[in-house]
């Protein structure tokens, strides 16, 4: 069994990413900046199995200091890190010129700092171990563009340039690290905005939907968060110990068709 770290992992992908390692025996931190309390009411939701495998860490990824804080804390409670999910992500819905310079360097800081930090200080001890797993979820805008989307769309092209260094220089040691690019997720953020679509244009949710999806996926369907979580698994597999280095898209065949 392994120790996983996973960051931005309250809600969505992070927390149901958590919920399967730990309901495979693995130890998994989650981490997040939610108050803790309030993870730990969150928590109460899983079956025994799983919540006695899942702890959580509070830390705010804008801070260097923070995430160190954290990997010592998660070393100190749990065990050595094998497995890195970097999850965490913010972004903002501007045009460059409105974009301002705090949520310039937030998604900076969260989206691709963070990432950087969370390898350097754990590959290591990957390294004496002979075995790692790293994952980056970039996007879908990490292997294209759009508009109003200034920060995600560079941070997440700037982490698929991360993964590939990071797989360069472990892949003599079995560690790999790989990108995950999904399109558009089903995430409580996404759910969220298409309730809102059908309240102001009064339509129904389904109708809401598929407008939505009308200009993403031409699969018109959704990614769900456990097919992510699916293909997070088979990376962490010995049969994925040859895939390193690569950027994968999970998109319903959004970005063949550019």
């Amino acid at each position: 069994m392994h120790t996983v770290l996973i960051t931005g992992a309250t809600e969505g992908i992070g927390f149901a990413a958590g919920c399967r390692f730990a309901e495979r025996g693995h130890q998994v931190a989650l981490n997040g900046i939610v108050p803790h309390a309030s993870m730990q009411t969150r928590l109460q939701s899983q079956p025994a199995s799983v919540r006695q495998n899942l702890h959580y860490f509070e830390a705010d990824l804008r801070q260097p200091a923070n995430i160190e804080a954290m990997i010592t804390e998660v070393e100190s409670q749990l065990a050595s890190v094998d497995i890195v999910i970097n999850n965490a992500a913010v972004r903002q819905f501007e045009a460059v010129e409105d974009c301002t310079t705090d949520a310039w360097d937030a998604a900076l800081s969260v989206n691709l700092s963070s990432a950087f930090h969370t390898a350097r200080l754990t590959i290591a001890k990957m390294k004496e171990n002979g075995w790692g797993r790293i994952i980056n979820m970039s996007s879908v805008y990490g292997l294209r563009a759009a508009v109003n989307r200034v920060d995600y769309v560079t941070t997440k092209h700037a982490l698929i340039g991360l993964t590939k260094s990071i797989a360069l220089e472990t892949r003599a040691y079995g560690i790999t690290c790989n990108a995950l690019c999904p399109a558009t997720v089903m995430t409580p953020q996404i759910t969220a905005r298409i309730a809102a679509a059908s309240d102001n244009q009064g339509i129904s949710l389904e109708t809401a939907q598929t407008q939505y999806l009308a200009t993403r996926q031409g699969s018109g369907r959704f990614i769900m968060p456990e097919q992510i979580v699916a293909m997070m698994e088979f990376l962490c597999s010995d049969a994925a110990c040859e895939i390193t280095g690569a950027a994968l898209p999970i998109d319903g065949g959004w970005t063949a068709e550019s």
